[in-house]
């Protein structure tokens, strides 16, 4: 889905104007840039988790020589996946019979957290 086609879908579902729709998706783009370089963390509920990882400094080799190279230090940003969405893409799969593993309860509903509108409710499981 490209971000025109996102504008559009969530302009439709909230009855706002795509003016509105692109506007809450900027201010979602600039908050999630800040509080990463801030605090290194960002999480949108029932999706997932933006994180700044510092990468330590190693030793890696040049692939066309063979000759070992230093590899300096370096900061990255990752996109870890809330387990509640990667369950409702790919479901689990079957536990083995006799595995003592908790049977799960029903997924909880997700407000996301820039407004408080109604469409912008949804539950992990992708309905609604």
């Amino acid at each position: 889905m490209t971000q025109t086609q996102l504008v559009q879908h969530i302009a439709d579902k909230c009855e706002v104007s795509k003016k509105v729709a692109k506007g809450v998706l900027d201010t979602l783009n600039q908050t999630a840039i800040a509080e990463v370089k801030k605090n290194g963390l960002f999480v949108i509920p029932g999706i997932g988790r933006l994180v700044r990882v510092d990468r330590k400094a190693r030793m890696g080799r040049n692939p066309a020589t063979g000759a070992a190279i230093k590899i300096a230090a370096k900061k990255v940003v990752k996109f870890r996946i809330a387990k509640s969405a990667k369950d409702a893409i790919v479901p689990p799969k079957a536990s083995k019979v006799g595995s003592k593993q908790p049977v799960r309860g029903p997924s909880r509903l997700a407000v996301f957290p820039l407004a408080q509108h109604a469409c912008l409710q949804f539950t992990a499981s992708g309905d609604g």
